[in-house]
């Protein structure tokens, strides 16, 4: 593989309800990803870590909607970074943090290339908004944010970017929905494929049909949050829930859509070292971008 990589790492934990997703990107650091992406021959560029305010330093202002101010703040310079590599004609990779960094990476790909499709792995919808939300955890809200839904202060966060069309977006995994939120991703034009749909079909099946429903849109994102998975493989996670996605599950998902070749942006998002083991998550979550940028087992 040739290919430039930017590796960018958001430790933001403002959007969650559990501290410890700002040491994440250490975390996936630590498994060795920059070498391992080198071995692939990827050329690879570290930018370091974007400066996030602690929730000691951040206004909590509305309850709906906490810390959000500070998290519109480093989306937006989230956003403008990843433009300025997608335009140099780098990939980025985005390590975080909680799944708010979401909303950046995704306004700076479709800032850059326009018309955006997204596939999001989570076992949530993170389809609230303040009007729906049970926690006012912004994490909980970045899929919402994206297709241009929330009132105008949360729409901000997205600092100008195009919202992304709902029916350029597939969920994968999802398995866990608040009530409000269920009715309103019921109602919206996103392909969900719940874990349900996982077991019926088989994760080689689900992929085909959400690469086919993405297919032709001139960016891809791919936003995986480590919740996705099963928590006996992937501990580390603030919001685990039981029935998630296998090792090779997430693995085979990976490979079908770096052999896809078309994906353009991509976040790792909610590893949480100080409710992992032994950085087990840390290390699957490197593992998993790896999959995507071609590592194979043979």
């Amino acid at each position: 593989m040739d290919r430039s990589v930017a590796v960018i790492g958001v430790p933001m934990d403002l959007g969650a309800g559990r501290r410890g997703v700002d040491m994440g990107p250490s975390a996936i650091r630590r498994a060795g990803l920059k070498h391992r992406l080198e071995q692939l021959g990827c050329r690879v560029r570290d930018l370091g870590d974007l400066r996030v305010p602690p929730p000691e330093e951040a206004e909590l202002g509305d309850p709906r909607c906490k810390y959000l101010a500070a998290i519109a703040k480093a989306c937006h310079r989230l956003g403008a970074t990843v433009q300025g590599v997608v335009e140099g004609g780098a990939l980025p990779l985005v390590l975080g943090g909680d799944h708010a960094i979401a909303i950046g990476t995704i306004a700076g790909l479709a800032q850059a290339r326009g018309d955006t499709a997204i596939l999001w792995f989570d076992a949530h919808g993170d389809f609230n908004t303040a009007e729906t939300t049970p926690s006012g955890n912004v994490h909980g809200m970045p899929l919402a944010v994206s297709v241009g839904r929330g009132g105008p202060a949360l729409r901000a966060a997205r600092a100008g970017a195009p919202p992304i069309r709902e029916e350029r977006v597939v969920a994968i995994g999802v398995r866990e929905l608040d009530d409000l939120e269920r009715t309103a991703l019921r109602d919206s034009k996103i392909t969900v494929f719940t874990m349900s749909d996982v077991d019926k079909l088989g994760m080689r099946a689900v992929m085909r049909r959400a690469l086919r429903h993405v297919a032709g849109a001139p960016a891809v994102h791919v936003s995986f949050d480590m919740d996705v998975l099963d928590p006996d493989i992937a501990p580390g996670v603030g919001t685990p829930h039981q029935g998630g996605i296998s090792y090779r599950e997430a693995h085979l998902a990976m490979e079908m859509l770096c052999d896809a070749g078309i994906l353009s942006s991509m976040d790792i998002v909610e590893v949480n070292p100080a409710l992992d083991i032994q950085n087990r998550t840390g290390r699957l979550a490197a593992e998993l971008a790896l999959s995507a940028l071609g590592q194979r087992i043979l």
